[in-house]
């Protein structure tokens, strides 16, 4: 029976993809259990606390209780945060951090504070979404499940997509969809190891989810008119003023961002209160707002009251974002597209337009994710998973790109997560080189043929080490270890014939090509052995076990055939 010792080393190569399907399935399980967790963890609250039950409608609380859900929910956050070892930084920014800065390293901590913050901004009314949480927590599950099993740095990363995946498409029960966002969003690339375990992921979270609770997507949507041709026009100005509505929202991001200084308990208190004095006077606002999106389908609403609330969702969700709050933007940028698609077919109608609301309002949606998170390709799986409609791609494509070609080209801005980490001075863009070097781990290129030696030994002794044809020879002195050519040995020998079998020899004082032995663990990825090598000015690095022990040494020459190989493919 194959060890997890041997499933390690396996899951060292890049073409490892039994072992990741493996895991994939394992991530999919886990994150589809807590995302159910999560998901009690907010319905039952408002269940109890809602006079009319019903998850989300917050428009049945008295107008007094609308202010004071979101301040003493803020109230709350501030006790959680006071407690130690409480991360202060969660959500998808945190999870890139993360990825591209610690080797996708999360901790049990960072997922409890996630879970519980979120559950508390979500329940009591902030204008948020469940969907950023949704997929810290299934990210979060992927990293640990790594570590847990202390499997190599590169699988981290896939497990990390498995996880993004796996949320998605348990919040929305669009699989597909959480598949592109987890390559489009998370891991910024598109590769075959990747893309079959976060698919197995996806898949059996849905499952999972459909299971034990049914369909799990809180959106419905009716069905579409096929004749869209005649709509085609102000599809094109639907993507264009949407990408004026997603400029806006990044800007109100990226000027909240500047208030980080501020104290923790000052920002969320200013978030507290703002949000509930606007949900005095606009309680649709609270929450993530899909029953807004809903009623749109329902009836025809008010343009005033369609415009004002999109004026106060889109201004209000990044700025408590900005201040802190551990909610999404995910699930508010759908109803704040839909808003916006809803507005511009009403004033079409009202200017004699035969324009159907629900078209504008599903396809507001995809619009305003796609340009929001950069996520063009997710946005449009998403709509054709929600409504089950393939007419819904070409009116999609053009309200999508040209709300992202509006915000990117027009207005110069980054979405929503790059405004946030150029905010704290991070930038998660990697180099062809970095990124090739991530998806293998040191243990790929292992060459085993090492000798542990003392300092100091004989003729004899040097001669019998030489007849086991090592490679490398590692010196072992107090701290300061070395790596020996074996060749540097043999031609001190040759130039030395006559010494004594008995006579002493000092292997740090023969010339030879020594290098300190810096050690890296073979879990460690391509890319910090790199990056080791560079710091410390050698060629070679000693490779070393979880626990410690030598394994054998990792040489730049390798790591660059490996590049050049996976260039020329």
């Amino acid at each position: 029976m194959p060890s997890l010792e041997h499933f390690r080393q396996r899951l060292s190569h890049f073409e490892a993809l039994p072992q990741m399907v493996m895991l994939g399935i394992i991530s999919g399980l886990c994150t589809g259990l807590v995302i159910l967790l999560f998901r009690l963890a907010i319905e039952l609250p408002q269940h109890w606390l809602l006079p009319s039950g019903i998850s989300e409608d917050f428009e049945s609380l008295p107008t007094w209780q609308r202010f004071g859900f979101p301040v003493a929910g803020s109230l709350i956050l501030l006790l959680l945060v006071t407690i130690p070892k409480v991360s202060r930084s969660v959500g998808i920014p945190h999870l890139l951090e993360r990825l591209n800065y610690h080797q996708g390293r999360l901790s049990l901590a960072d997922l409890l504070t996630q879970f519980v913050g979120a559950a508390i901004a979500l329940g009591s009314g902030h204008s948020v979404g469940r969907e950023g949480p949704a997929v810290y927590l299934g990210g979060s599950c992927g990293s640990l499940i790594g570590q847990w099993m202390k499997l190599p740095n590169n699988t981290l990363r896939i497990l990390i997509g498995c996880g993004s995946a796996a949320s998605i498409a348990a919040v929305f029960n669009t699989p597909l969809a959480g598949v592109i966002f987890a390559m489009e969003v998370i891991l910024l690339e598109y590769s075959i190891l990747g893309f079959i375990p976060v698919i197995v992921a996806a898949v059996v979270a849905d499952v999972l989810v459909q299971l034990v609770i049914g369909h799990a997507a809180e959106l419905k949507l009716p069905a579409l008119p096929t004749d869209i041709l005649p709509e085609l026009p102000l599809l094109l100005i639907l993507g264009l003023a949407i990408g004026l509505v997603a400029a806006a929202f990044i800007y109100t991001l990226q000027q909240t961002m500047r208030l980080r200084g501020t104290p923790l308990p000052v920002r969320f208190m200013i978030a507290g209160v703002l949000a509930g004095a606007v949900s005095m006077a606009v309680p649709e606002v609270m929450g993530t707002g899909y029953d807004s999106i809903e009623r749109l389908f329902d009836g025809p609403a008010m343009l005033d009251l369609l415009l004002l609330l999109l004026l106060c969702k889109t201004l209000l969700t990044p700025f408590v974002i900005g201040l802190g709050i551990p909610g999404g933007i995910i699930g508010p940028s759908l109803v704040i597209g839909a808003l916006a698609g809803a507005l511009l077919a009403g004033f079409a109608q009202h200017l004699g337009f035969d324009m159907p609301i629900d078209l504008f309002t599903t396809v507001g949606m995809g619009a305003m994710m796609g340009a929001i998170l950069n996520a063009p390709l997710a946005a449009l799986i998403a709509l054709l998973e929600l409504t089950d409609n393939s007419a819904i791609i070409l009116p999609g494509m053009i309200a999508i790109v040209a709300s992202n070609l509006t915000l990117r080209s027009l207005f110069k801005r980054p979405s929503a997560f790059q405004a946030i980490l150029e905010a704290r001075g991070l930038d998660t863009s990697q180099a062809p080189l970095a990124q090739a070097l991530s998806r293998a781990a040191v243990g790929s290129l292992l060459e085993r043929d090492l000798i542990s030696t003392s300092a100091l030994i004989t003729v004899a002794d040097a001669n019998q080490l030489l007849k086991k044809a090592p490679r490398w020879f590692l010196i072992e002195q107090g701290e300061s270890n070395a790596l020996l050519p074996m060749g540097d040995l043999a031609r001190w020998l040759d130039k030395h014939p006559s010494e004594q079998d008995d006579l002493c020899i000092e292997l740090m004082q023969i010339p030879a090509a020594r290098q300190e032995a810096i050690p890296i663990y073979s879990r460690a990825t391509l890319h910090e052995a790199w990056e080791s090598m560079a710091a410390h000015g050698v060629s070679v690095l000693l490779v070393i076990s979880n626990q410690g022990s030598p394994l054998g040494v990792i040489r730049r020459s390798k790591i660059e055939e490996y590049y050049n190989h996976k260039q020329a493919l």
